[in-house]
């Protein structure tokens, strides 16, 4: 096996929704979750800060996020795909 089988960690899909500081992008990521006694799934949003260090992602984007190493405090990911949302509203 080569090594990017191994590190490959978690990947999500989410909607940038943020773009407010140098090299980071924050993407918002939903989940959906069964509720334990009533069987009801229910829509989880968790907010991630992402590493974009070409600063190529912009608001309503639709990236894939892969984890790395902790680049900082709180970003833990790094943009591995992007699909621009001007793209999406051509088609």
């Amino acid at each position: 096996m080569n090594e990017q089988t191994i590190r490959s960690g978690k990947t999500l899909k989410g909607v940038v929704v943020k773009r407010a500081m140098k090299d980071t992008a924050t993407v918002s990521v939903e989940t959906f979750v069964m509720h334990p006694k009533y069987k009801k799934y229910l829509r989880k949003t968790k907010k991630y800060l992402v590493h974009d260090p070409e600063n190529t992602a912009s608001v309503g984007d639709k990236v894939v996020i892969r984890e790395t190493r902790p680049i900082s405090k709180r970003k833990h990911f790094v943009i591995a795909e992007r699909f621009p949302a001007n793209l999406e509203a051509q088609a």
